[in-house]
């Protein structure tokens, strides 16, 4: 299945021997995933266009077009460049693998293979992908998807957990006063203090992914919240600070023109965080019931002065 839970993963099989097609399908739907088949690369590349698979399964010696040139074809294509491409070949000859993977290939099978390894290789390969397209180019941090699939994984073990959702308060005054390259650096700096504090609260490792913009959710312990919570309140508001230009910082605010020409005030920047825990009430076994009551909490924190942490109070820390 793939990560939301929505639809399963759709696997496009692309081998002119009838029988490896077939032992490949049926393993891969026993193991949840939707499968269809091409016999050759001219067929894949007309089936491509109608059921955009998440993963190709490429043999490498076809008919009309082989498994190298479709390789390359779907690189080529701005549409099909990031569908990962597994390559089967039957011989196990280090040249083949190298003309496989130069052509742009993600990963590699040599005929014959077990199940278990055909399956781990799909399973691996849609994982680092779309691990992959998700990251922000701007902090490097995991983005929706991924942090759904933290929740769900939590949700799986058991333990109790909590949601801290983040951003930074007047954040538009700072793209207004100082343009949007330096408000990427605070939000850089957001990522930063973040991560910082991640790793000073130890084990279990918590979390962090970045929801977009000025947005961050962090998942830990419950028991976590409030040592991470205040270490990268300070550290952030240290390194905002060196972010304005210094008259700015010294005076404690900015100075702003609104459309009628009206100067007015914003005071330097700080942190709101909503936090929702999995044992608040009714246990929260929803990922997006989890996110949704944190922002809403972080909604509570912003009618608060400065920076500010409000827990679901249904359960105190």
């Amino acid at each position: 299945m793939d990560a939301d839970g929505d639809r399963p993963d759709v696997i496009l099989v692309v081998d002119d021997d009838a029988d490896i097609a077939r032992f490949v399908e049926f393993n891969l739907r026993l193991h949840g995933f939707d499968v269809i088949h091409a016999a050759d690369g001219q067929e894949a590349l007309e089936v491509i266009e109608r059921r955009r698979p998440d993963l190709a399964v490429v043999d490498l010696m076809m008919p009309r077009i082989d498994g190298l040139e479709l390789t390359r074809r779907l690189r080529a294509d701005p549409m099909t460049s990031a569908l990962p491409v597994i390559m089967l070949t039957a011989k196990g000859m280090t040249v083949d693998k190298v003309h496989g993977l130069a052509a742009g290939a993600d990963d590699y099978l040599v005929k014959p293979f077990d199940t278990a390894e055909l399956v781990a290789r799909v399973s691996s390969t849609l994982r680092r992908n779309k691990e992959f397209r998700e990251v922000s180019p701007l902090t490097g941090l995991p983005g929706n998807s991924r942090i759904r699939r933290e929740i769900s994984d939590r949700v799986r073990s058991g333990a109790d957990y909590a949601v801290g959702y983040i951003d930074i308060d007047r954040f538009k005054s700072v793209n207004d006063r100082y343009g949007f390259v330096r408000g990427d650096e605070f939000i850089s700096a957001l990522a930063r203090s973040l991560h910082r504090a991640l790793v000073t609260v130890g084990l279990p490792p918590a979390f962090l992914g970045h929801v977009g913009g000025d947005d961050f959710v962090i998942v830990c312990s419950p028991e976590q919240v409030r040592p991470l919570t205040s270490r990268a309140v300070v550290d952030f508001e240290s390194a905002a600070d060196a972010l304005y230009d210094p008259t700015d910082r010294e005076r404690g605010f900015v100075e702003l023109k609104d459309r009628r020409g009206n100067i007015r005030r914003a005071a330097l920047v700080t942190l709101s965080i909503g936090v929702s825990l999995s044992d608040a009430g009714k246990r929260i076994t929803d990922p997006l019931a989890a996110i949704a009551t944190a922002s809403e909490m972080k909604t509570v924190a912003k009618s608060q002065p400065g920076s500010y942490v409000a827990v679901d109070r249904r359960r105190s820390l």
